[in-house]
Order: structure tokens, then sequence, then C-alpha cells
């Protein structure tokens, strides 16, 4: 193989050729008068020109770069020169024969098709940081190259030139590695701050999912609870911190954690949210925060909620029907000055609700309510579990492990419980007139209940003790109208009197003197779980519970 040959022919070798030509044949004007004989003395006294790159031996260039090079002729890519540097990384290489069978590294980074391409098309292709036999990484850059001119038609072979980019390979693995870690423990940081294992509530049937957004270290602050308040009700909040990365997180992480401590006062959704706007600001002013926040009491078959900002919830009935409860929404959280208010949507036996961040339903390219009425028509032909809707909603939005926003979802379904399953959830309630009847009345009343309920006596005995003790302070502190409530779940008995005064009663110690202060002392003694709260319509709620012993 003639290796002088090629290498003048390499593309442009030709143009610079003919200027060294252009210019050897161009008379020397120097000597006409138009330089004078001082400046031609001075010239005389600088040191020879450089020898020009065009006048380098191409071969001996070649041969002591420190970058591989190969260089290959005809379809089948044979051999006609590998420099010193691609022999010391892949051993010597016999000349002539096909690049297939005495260049097997290139064959096997797939370098081969590319030879083809470079071929067909006249054009230059690069291969970036590929890994070859010898462990290291390189860049290939394969050149045609002419044989006979410029034009792609008389290609004839292709330069093959490898640069060594194994640091910068390994330095990006490196950060790869590294931001998958970090991205890891910004996960876990995230989940850590949900709950680990939701509550179930006896009357409803929850579960939950989190998909974090993108790949980035930078997860959101998206969050959910549910949390058991006593007395049968259940309150349900998700909300999405906005922004990304830990401090965003470590903003929801507060606001959970006093969404559970304002939720121990049972206080009505709209107070809650008050508090935490409050709290918000406090946190930081600058963190802006949507949140819904409902309650269910199963004797009510309502949905009690209060929103700061965020996404209507979504209910879908026992018959299909989807209803979106729009209204009452407030500002996010940690904007201040602001009244929030209760609302309520009807959540009746066989009802399934939906709580979500923007994440399911917001698109870049879409508006927020076609976002919203998509997720309306998926809910709509949803059945199953909990578990199995919230994995259909997410599949119907097109939710992926690359999706590029966090999404929570919550959802809760109210079963319509019938035959053996609907005997374990009984109501009974009785109104109170007052007097001195009332009592006794209160007490009559519960043990024909409990009867027929079939309790074992140890538990029909002390449910009628805590219904004559709460009805008891009620008749002695409360005022009209008020009422004794029973109900029973397949996990516990729940004993609730309400009355017209809205005073809390609070646990004390009775002197030995006292004639009175020791009912609720003897509630809180036998009971479970007890509890008071404020009632919507103005009075108080008095309750306490009795875990019922499991079947054998």
């Amino acid at each position: 193989m003639n290796f002088t040959r090629w290498s003048a022919r390499l593309p442009g070798t030709q143009r610079r050729a003919a200027a060294r030509t252009d210019h050897a044949t161009a008379p020397d004007r120097r000597g006409e008068g138009s330089v004078p004989a001082a400046r031609a003395e001075r010239l005389t006294d600088e040191p020879p020109p450089t020898r020009a790159v065009d006048e380098l031996p191409v071969r001996q260039v070649l041969d002591r770069v420190p970058a591989l090079v190969a260089l290959v002729h005809g379809p089948d890519h044979r051999l006609a020169y590998v420099n010193d540097a691609y022999a010391t990384a892949f051993g010597t290489r016999p000349t002539g024969e096909p690049a297939r069978d005495t260049l097997p590294e290139l064959s096997e980074l797939g370098l081969l098709p590319l030879l083809d391409q470079v071929l067909r098309s006249g054009r230059p292709r690069t291969l970036k940081s590929r890994k070859a036999t010898d462990g290291r990484s390189y860049t290939f850059t394969c050149t045609p190259v002419s044989e006979n001119g410029d034009g792609a038609a008389s290609v004839g072979g292709v330069l093959v030139f490898a640069t060594d980019v194994t640091d910068h390979a390994e330095a990006a693995d490196r950060l790869r590695t590294s931001e998958r870690r970090q991205r890891e423990t910004a996960v876990t940081l995230q989940r850590s701050l949900l709950p680990q294992e939701l509550e179930q509530p006896d009357d409803l049937r929850i579960a939950a999912t989190y998909q974090p957004g993108g790949t980035e270290a930078a997860v959101g602050g998206d969050w959910y609870d549910v949390i058991t308040l006593g007395g049968g009700r259940t309150a349900l909040v998700i909300g999405d911190v906005m922004g990304r990365g830990v401090r965003a997180a470590a903003v929801m992480g507060q606001l959970r954690t006093a969404v559970r401590a304002y939720a121990r006062l049972d206080l009505p959704p709209h107070e809650v949210l008050q508090l935490l706007d409050g709290l918000a600001i406090e946190i930081d002013a600058n963190q802006i925060a949507t949140c819904v926040y409902a309650v269910h009491d199963p004797n009510e078959g309502r949905l009690v909620y209060a929103s700061a900002g965020h996404l209507p919830i979504l209910v879908r009935d026992e018959h299909g029907v989807v209803l979106r409860a729009d209204e009452p929404t407030g500002p996010p959280l940690g904007t201040g000055g602001w009244m929030h208010s209760s609302g309520s949507i009807p959540l009746a036996p066989g009802s399934t609700a939906v709580l979500y961040t923007d994440g399911l339903v917001e698109r870049r390219d879409e508006d927020l309510d076609h976002g919203i009425a998509a997720l309306e028509n998926a809910l709509a032909g949803a059945i199953g579990t909990p578990q199995v809707i919230c994995d259909r909603l997410m599949r119907s939005a097109g939710v992926t492990a690359d999706h590029d926003d966090d999404v929570a979802v919550l959802v809760l379904q109210h079963p319509a419980r019938t035959g053996p399953d609907g005997d374990l959830f009984r109501n009974a309630a009785l109104d109170l007139l007052g007097g001195v009847e009332a009592a006794p009345r209160a007490r009559a009343f519960a043990s024909g209940v409990l009867t027929s309920w079939r309790f074992p006596t140890e538990l029909h005995d002390l449910g009628v003790l805590a219904a004559s003790e709460l009805v008891a302070n009620s008749l002695q502190h409360g005022t009209p109208p008020m009422r004794l409530r029973l109900r029973r779940t397949d996990r516990r008995l729940i004993v609730e009197v309400t009355d017209g005064d809205d005073h809390l009663p609070r646990r004390r110690r009775a002197e030995p003197a006292d004639e009175s202060g020791r009912g609720i002392a003897i509630v809180a003694t036998i009971a479970s779980n007890w509890g008071s709260r404020r009632t919507p319509g103005g009075g108080k709620a008095v309750w306490c519970e009795f875990v019922l012993p499991r079947a054998t």
C-alpha cells in the first residue's frame, strides 16, 4: 500500500498544494523599488521562515501522535495503516486484510457499520465514549479519505482517529453514581416523611400511592396522611409544597407533623387549615403549600372538607356518577389574611373518593381542567379495591418512573355492607328530653341495644355504665337537645352523647368530699379511649370506645 499516495489525498490537501504552487510561481517583486533598501536589509537579518505544516511527512506525524490512528480502504475496509499508539493499545495489525478480521476491536464496538456510512456519504461520523477491549474508553472519529479528488464519489477509504477519554468517562460515571445516590437519599428522605403504614379505620378502606418525579435528586413536597380521630371519625389530608429539593421535603414533614397534632384537637377542617396557614408563614414565608383536609363521619354519610388552594376532591357514588367538590377553596397555605371555610360532599356507602396532587392531572401542553376531566372519566370506570383504583388512575394519567413531577394519590372507599358483614356494623340512637327520668331511660336503652347485639356480659355492663355516666354528665353540665348514640363496628363499640353546650369536659381528680366530678374519670378508666369535640351547629359531643374481643 502506497501510504504517501493516500496521505496526499486527505480532504483539503489538494487545495493547500495548489496554494503552494501558486506562491512558488508568483514573481518576486521585492527588487522593483516598492521596498526601500533599508527595509530590504532588515529582511535579510530575520530568521528563516518556519517550515510549513504541508511540508511535514504525514506518516511521521501520525506515528508520533498519542491518539490511535488507523487507515482502511475499499468496501471491505482493508487495513492500510495503524500508528504506534494503536499498535501499543491493541497490538500489531497486518495490513491488507479486511477490518472485520484484522481489527476485531472495532467490530466489537459496532464501528464497522459506521465505516460503511462514511464510505457511502463521504461525511465524517463520530462515536462518543465507547469502552474498548483494552479497558479504556475512546471517542472515535471516522473521516473519509479521497483517492482521486474531493467529491464523495472519489472516497476510497476512511481514517479512524480514536481519542482516549478514559479519565472523562470515569469522571462522568462517578458523577452519575453520585447523582444516583443523592437521588436515592432524597427519595428515601421523602418516603420516610410519609406514613410508613396507613391507618385503616373501621368504616373505610384506604390506599395511597406516591411516585417521585424525574431522575434528578430534587424530589418534591407531595404528602398525604390518614388520622383516626376516635368515635368512628377519620381525617384525611393531602398536600403539595411548591418547589423541589430537600427544603420542600423538610417543610412538608413539618406540615404533616403539625396536621397530626391539630387533628388530635378534633377541630373542624377550616380551623385546622387556619392553624396550618399561620404555621406555614412561621416555617418559611417564601414557601407556599396547597392542602385539603377532610373528615369522614360514618353517622353523617358525608365528607366535610376545607381546601387551601388544592385540587378538588372527586367522589364516585355507587351508581358510577362522579361528583367534583369545587367549593369552598381558599388560597394556599402561607399567604395569610384569609378565613377558610368548610364544605361537604356526600360519601354514602358504596362511594369512592380520590384526593390527589397536581402531578396527576397537570401537563405543560394541556389545560388543568382537561386533566381533571380526564381523571373523572378514569374514576368513573375504575372498580376494585382502593389499591387497584390507585394503580389504574396512575396508568390512565400516563405516570411512569420518568414522570417530570411528583404524584401522590389517596383513595378511600365507604363499602356498602350487607348480609353477615352488615350485621357487624350497627347504629342505635335515643333522644334525651331531660329530667330525672332521662338517666334511667338511657341505661335501659343501652342495655337493650347491647343485649340485642349479643355482646358478652362484661362488655355489656361496661357499655351500660359508660352510657350512664356520659348521660349524667350531659344532664348536669349540658343543655338540650341531648342525644345518646350507640355504634358498633367489626372492631369496637362506640358510645356518644351530644348536647347543646359547647363547653368541653376535662378529666380532673375528685377529692373524697366531692359529690361530683368522677363521671369522666370513670369513663376514662373503663374505656379503651375517650374524647370530646365541638359540633358544627353548636354544642359538643363526648364519646368513648371499647375494643371488641377477637373472634376465635
